[in-house]
């Protein structure tokens, strides 16, 4: 089961892979884990000074003392969460890791009461086995005033927007969910 330490360190076990909350000496590793995927167009780039900045975000899985995956979870409130930046060694995919990760990110998500969590992702087909749903990425205008309208594929994303929980609703009138963003659609084959 999911534990956590008074250090805040997820204690998730699959064989040897447990995952544990990123420190500042994780940051090279972290950045090397996810640059790969950033080059090829699966993540989006992550600088080291942004992982630096937001090391407290994220969560390292480790094998025999080795980071071989990471992950982050950025909270916008009570309301949602986000998952973002799964990334594992591609010498290690298929192993779980990316499950353990996940799973500790959901911890988080469980230990802080956020009713929802939402993720953008080109493998929804992973996500759906842990929990996930498609949602209309126009219904999570907290993500899209965060980082799309920076992204460079605003307008032509190929991100399958999923979510988990409870979709939050526009109580406060600060979330448009009237956003002119064209709909994400899965590509043919995907």
């Amino acid at each position: 089961m999911h534990q956590m330490d008074q250090a805040g360190e997820a204690g998730r076990v699959a064989g040897v892979i447990r995952a544990r909350g990123a420190l500042l000496p994780d940051v090279e590793a972290i950045y090397g884990i996810i640059e790969p995927y950033a080059q090829d167009g699966t993540l989006l780039p992550r600088s080291r000074a942004e992982i630096s900045e937001n090391v407290r975000d994220f969560v390292v899985a480790e094998d025999d003392g080795g980071i071989v995956g990471c992950g982050a979870l950025h909270v916008y409130g009570l309301h949602l969460a986000e998952i973002r930046s799964i990334a594992v060694l591609p010498r290690k995919k298929g192993c779980g890791i990316g499950r353990v990760l996940v799973e500790a990110l959901l911890g988080e998500v469980e230990r802080n009461k956020v009713t929802c969590v939402c993720l953008f992702t080109r493998t929804p087909g992973f996500f759906a086995h842990l929990g996930f749903q498609v949602a209309r990425r126009e219904e999570l205008p907290d993500k899209i005033y965060k980082d799309c309208i920076h992204c460079p594929k605003l307008n032509d994303c190929d991100e399958i927007a999923m979510v988990r929980g409870v979709m939050p609703p526009n109580s406060n009138g600060f979330r448009d969910v009237q956003i002119t963003i064209p709909l994400v659609r899965a590509k043919p084959g995907g």
